[in-house]
């Protein structure tokens, strides 16, 4: 049917790969390129002699010049950024200067600020729309999946949707004290900012880990949660009408905490440069360089993840509550795609988004988040394409727990 172009080539990315390579009948091209052709080229010879053509290709996804003249010269449908959320703008520069349609998993951050809002890709709407592409925003699990249960959510279950909490419990084993199952720059950015929720048309903010919850997953058991900030707040706040309150969880071991907390005090999660031995460097970024690679997980992890929405509305006049989760086991992923749940739960949706973009199923020239399409055929393709979806008319809620405040802290 046509031709992905995907840029990145780490975890995510090669999930994605993957499924784009069974998928065949709508990927019968891709070229996969990123700033180490070598990875592109081993990936490549791993997935070779199947009916998709795969190429790769050497790109420097900051360098805009070099991203026009690869999208010229591969001439894709759609190009999959699966790169670092640093690069969505270089990319989208890059999309509207050859008319392409454009994808990705992550809103953009700037580098130098730990501060991730959609602000900076919502700018370009109207230039998407008069180029006559699509960009859509975040076709990870979440963000992605679950602006797509709270689109289904609204449209089957719902009049009015008015509280929504997302639950991302990984309940994955990899054996070491501490190690982050996607980029640990990102990830330690994001759990250690400040927490921030929607309620009653405003943003409230919290400490770091300064609310927890207990919740008992399906299939996984009870676990502490924390309240983080995570960017589909921001969007779905502003696309599901009439919410009142939306917040987002994300479940942390104890051992995670400790060594997250000792590496704060001693400084090496920051973002500010300093000097050393005559050289600028990023202490983050040095911590990134000592700590596991995440795609190296894949044949450590045992356990498995659940992730998912709790909706609280009402529906032909009365009250009414609906959970509706995913739950992925690792050593499964590893088996399929020689990869951990968290990468295989994010790089599923990448493919299955640019799909709905490259057969026409999702067509409307513009930036969009992914709660903006229709759900249903989305939803039907988690199904197929390895995170099949259960929910609940009864579920336990979130706030039968109390507050409690992080051992860490104490």
């Amino acid at each position: 049917m046509g031709k992905a172009l995907i840029i990145g080539c780490g975890g995510v990315a090669t999930v994605a790969i993957h499924k784009c390579v069974q998928n065949s009948e709508v990927f019968e091209e891709i070229c996969i390129a990123s700033r180490t052709k070598s990875k592109c080229d081993d990936l490549k010879a791993k997935l070779d002699g199947g009916k998709t053509k795969i190429t790769t290709a050497q790109v420097d996804a900051n360098n805009v010049d070099e991203l026009i003249a690869l999208i010229e010269e591969v001439k894709p449908d759609v190009v999959m950024n699966l790169a670092l959320p640093y690069q969505d703008l270089t990319i989208m520069d890059a999309c509207l200067a050859t008319k392409t349609n454009y994808l990705d998993t992550a809103n953009y951050e700037p580098e130098d600020t730990a501060k991730f809002e959609y602000k900076w890709q919502w700018d370009y709407r109207e230039r998407f729309e008069k180029a006559g592409i699509t960009a859509l925003l975040g076709s990870g699990f979440d963000p992605g999946v679950t602006g797509v249960f709270s689109a289904y959510a609204l449209k089957h279950h719902f009049d009015e949707i008015e509280y929504i909490d997302i639950l991302d419990c990984n309940a994955g084993d990899h054996g070491y004290p501490f190690a982050t199952n996607f980029n640990p720059e990102i990830n330690i950015r994001e759990v250690s900012a400040n927490g921030r929720y929607w309620e009653n048309g405003e943003w409230i903010e919290t400490k770091p880990m300064e609310i927890k919850r207990t919740y008992n997953f399906p299939e996984v058991g009870e676990k502490d949660m924390y309240l983080l900030y995570h960017e589909e707040l921001e969007s779905l706040a502003v696309n599901i009408p009439g919410i009142k309150r939306i917040r987002f969880f994300m479940t942390f071991g104890e051992s995670y905490l400790t060594h997250l907390k000792c590496l704060e005090n001693v400084g090496l999660t920051s973002i500010e440069p300093i000097e050393y031995e005559g050289k600028e460097i990023i202490p983050l970024q040095f911590l990134k360089a000592l700590l596991p690679d995440p795609a190296s997980l894949g044949p450590r992890t045992k356990g498995k993840t659940n992730i998912g929405c709790i909706f609280k509305g009402k529906k032909d006049g009365k009250d009414k509550t609906y959970y509706v989760y995913n739950v992925c086991d690792h050593e499964a992923c590893f088996q399929e795609v020689g990869s951990q749940a968290v990468s295989y739960t994010t790089g599923v949706p990448a493919m299955i988004g640019a799909m709905m973009l490259m057969n026409g199923t999702w067509n409307k020239p513009g930036v969009y988040n992914i709660e903006e399409f229709d759900p249903d055929p989305f939803m039907e393709a988690l199904n197929k394409w390895g995170l099949p979806w259960q929910e609940s008319f009864d579920p336990e809620l979130v706030d039968a727990e109390p507050i409690k405040e992080p051992e860490y802290s104490k």
